[in-house]
């Protein structure tokens, strides 16, 4: 196996100095030509790539960042990777991905995986942050963290979110326009703070449209597929069960369809369904899903953008940092019955 070219390897062709070499390689300005242009072709022909641990060393940076998400199994954060991931390649940063599966424990892990040095910045999407004694008090308060489209309002890191209370609203006047009365609402994992935004967006749009939410019409959710499941069979035991209903996610919307056709009942044609999120597979599904589409990859790529300028010495913005969302109408929504 041939050895990795060095520095030196490409000073002893040349006949300069291991330093000349150093910088002209590090592009420092400090070379001239024609000098520079020759060591660039020589590098080129030697095949040689800088040593990242050596620079690390240097440097005391890791070149790598987190991305710390809810669940890595949920095809939704692929899309945010890939616009995390575009910014950081770029600025030779590489991405690692973090599960924290809903367990406090292991967000901790991740924290010290940054105060300890294995990763130079955290993009946080996993929507709190870990619950144990004094865990705040010990968090550096330049700690490079940038919150993705979760919120924690508690946190003094910068987010990059959406407008997730106009989102829900929008959702749900849709099905209010196309003359839904009975709307049901299961939510995200109430309290945290997106799950009680997008409950927020529903009670205001059925507020605003003088209709009730009768008891029973507000079920809570964790945004897996099977607490809709089970919410779905204890809205239609109600009396008068709902002809649509707006979930908080994606993966509760699939749930919620299957346990309707489970039931016997037809989508959209006995319940309209309205997801959040817009999943690649939420057009494939049949029919393909009414949702809120958010802007991930974009998502991802602000968040990355926020955590490059904390580390040039950036100030973090004060304010949150508001993508717009779409509402994607398809085939999960259509008038009640009776309209």
């Amino acid at each position: 196996m041939t050895a990795r070219p060095k520095i030196k390897d490409i000073a002893e062709r040349l006949g300069v100095s291991p330093a000349t070499v150093s910088r002209a390689l590090a592009d420092t300005g400090l070379v001239a030509e024609p000098t520079l242009s020759r060591i660039r072709e020589a590098a080129s022909q030697l095949n040689y790539r800088p040593n990242v641990s050596a620079r690390n060393l240097r440097t005391r940076r890791s070149m790598a960042v987190l991305l710390v998400v809810r669940d890595i199994g949920n095809p939704f954060y692929l899309d945010i990777l890939k616009g995390v991931e575009a910014a950081a390649r770029a600025a030779g940063y590489s991405v690692l991905m973090g599960n924290a599966e809903n367990d406090p424990s292991h967000e901790t892990e991740y924290f010290d995986m940054l105060r300890d040095g294995h990763a130079d910045g955290m993009i946080l999407m996993t929507g709190s942050l870990p619950p144990e004694q004094g865990f705040r008090d010990r968090l550096p308060t330049d700690l490079p963290v940038v919150v993705a489209l979760e919120m924690i309002e508690e946190a003094r890191f910068p987010h990059v979110q959406i407008d997730n209370v106009a989102a829900a609203r929008q959702a749900v006047e849709h099905l209010i326009g196309l003359g839904h009365r009975r709307i049901a609402h299961i939510s995200g994992p109430v309290p945290e703070v997106m799950s009680i935004k997008r409950r927020d967006g529903y009670r205001s749009a059925m507020r605003e449209a003088g209709l009730s939410i009768p008891e029973g019409y507000e079920q809570r959710g964790d945004y897996l597929l099977q607490s809709a499941r089970d919410a779905c069979q204890r809205l239609l035991s109600l009396a008068e069960p709902p002809t649509a209903i707006f979930l908080a996610n994606d993966e509760m919307a699939f749930g919620a369809i299957h346990e309707l056709r489970r039931l016997g009942r037809d989508v959209p044609g006995d319940v309209s369904v309205v997801g959040f999120d817009d999943l690649y597979l939420s057009e494939a599904f049949f029919p393909p899903l009414t949702t809120v589409a958010q802007p991930r990859a974009e998502i991802g790529k602000r968040a990355m953008g926020l955590l490059l300028d904390m580390f040039a010495g950036g100030i973090a913005p004060d304010q949150p940092l508001v993508l717009p969302t779409t509402l994607k109408v398809r085939g999960t929504t259509a008038p009640p019955k009776h309209h």
